[in-house]
């Protein structure tokens, strides 16, 4: 048996200790150790466009990255709703997502999620009862009820109207939810019977409350780009907590087609402001519209020169009317726009049906295509949007125009 020494022994111990003490410290230095700077991030997009023939709706499929990536998902998607005609007018159906090729500012783009004309809608119907259009609550559920009528078996709707509740000792206009999102006719023509008459023009409130009530849940993947607001109203708001900006970015980021039927009742407001005060026929413009005319118009004046309606002339009460139906119109065509719905014109309550037989053909009528942008800048620029269709001479096509990008990093 070899024999070694006690100070020889105490010796090697302390040497194979201290190495495996340094080689610990190397390994933990080498976790540590942060990734090179010089690694750039990679995008990885969530979808590509591999269309499955037998429902038209793109499959998700994931990007292939190195181990040593950092990985970055980009989730905007951008809805485009298309319309595609022959040179007589009459729609082509039976188009494929291979049919089409979507361009922003002339750059190619792919489609990463598409669904047929036949897929079904979800629409939010919303029913202005204020100002002109108490009198005539019978003839609105007539044009609601055939309109429902008009859309597909399939196709869903909420209805949504103005009430009156009741708050300390007075009374203020609200939105109320008469009905979600159903196929069943049946209740929707009970919802529709109990819309009643309000006592103000909650209309921005009522844009918010569907895009944060009727549509807070994501949509199925084959309802992408095929949810809608169908408004019938003159766009003059007079009580919202909301403003119309708030109220137009949360539709964008709901992804929600905004379609108006615009009454115009222009005339008939006009009429009875500039009626007396105390007459029972008058109207008056809300303190609300008062100061908005006077930060959008008249910055610069005192808040007391517009404190009070009944003091004001009658060219005052001309001007301030006009000036904000004109700021309804223009607010109606943006939020129209930049959804890539559309607005129709109706001059009373009794065009108001031809006016939504409109608007349902055309709902009717949409393929629903989506991409991500393969331009990741945000400084809040608008970008066009262009869609062709290969292999269908003469074919007219209607699509979205473009939308604003994102702002900040």
């Amino acid at each position: 048996m070899f024999y070694q020494p006690r100070s020889e022994r105490c010796y090697g111990v302390c040497v194979w200790f201290v190495a495996l003490s340094l080689a610990l410290s190397c390994v933990l230095v080498a976790a540590q150790t942060p990734t090179p700077e010089h690694q750039r991030p990679r995008r990885a997009s969530l979808t590509t466009p591999a269309p499955d023939a037998a429902d038209g709706l793109s499959t998700p499929v994931g990007e292939e990255v190195g181990e040593d990536e950092i990985v970055r998902v980009d989730t905007q998607l951008i809805p485009v709703p298309v319309v595609v005609r022959d040179r007589e007018g009459r729609p082509i159906t039976g188009l494929t997502a291979a049919d089409f090729q979507v361009y922003e500012d002339d750059r190619p783009q792919r489609v990463a999620t598409f669904a047929t004309a036949d897929a079904p809608f979800e629409v939010a119907l919303l029913l202005d009862t204020s100002g002109s259009t108490r009198e005539e609550v019978a003839l609105i559920r007539r044009a609601a009820n055939a309109f429902i009528e008009a859309l597909r078996p399939g196709d869903r709707v909420a209805v949504l109207s103005f009430g009156t509740t009741a708050e300390g000792a007075g009374k203020r206009a609200s939105v109320e939810v008469q009905s979600y999102l159903t196929d069943d006719r049946t209740p929707l023509r009970s919802a529709i019977e109990n819309i009643g008459a309000s006592n103000g023009t909650p209309y921005y409130d009522a844009l918010a409350r569907a895009a944060q009530d009727v549509f807070r849940d994501p949509p199925a993947p084959e309802l992408r780009g095929r949810r809608a607001l169908v408004a019938l109203t003159d766009g003059v708001d007079s009580t919202s907590a909301a403003d119309f900006a708030a109220a137009r970015a949360q539709l964008l980021q709901a992804d929600v087609l905004a379609y108006f039927v615009e009454i115009d009742t222009e005339g008939y407001v006009e009429n009875r402001l500039l009626a007396d005060c105390h007459a029972d026929s008058a109207l008056r413009l809300s303190h609300i519209q008062l100061e908005r005319y006077r930060s959008l118009f008249d910055p610069r004046a005192d808040a007391q020169d517009y404190a009070n309606f009944c003091q004001l002339g009658s060219f005052e009460r001309m001007q301030i009317s006009r000036a904000l139906y004109q700021l309804a119109r223009q607010e109606m065509n943006s939020i129209a726009h930049d959804t890539g719905g559309k607005t129709f014109a109706a001059p009373d309550l009794n065009a108001a049906r031809a006016a939504f037989a409109e608007v349902a053909a055309e709902i009717g009528k949409q393929y629903s295509l989506g991409y991500y942008s393969t331009n990741k800048a945000r400084a809040g620029r608008f970008r066009q949007i262009r869609v062709e269709v290969r292999g269908a001479q003469g074919a007219q096509v209607s699509a979205r125009e473009g939308y604003q990008e994102p702002s900040g990093s």
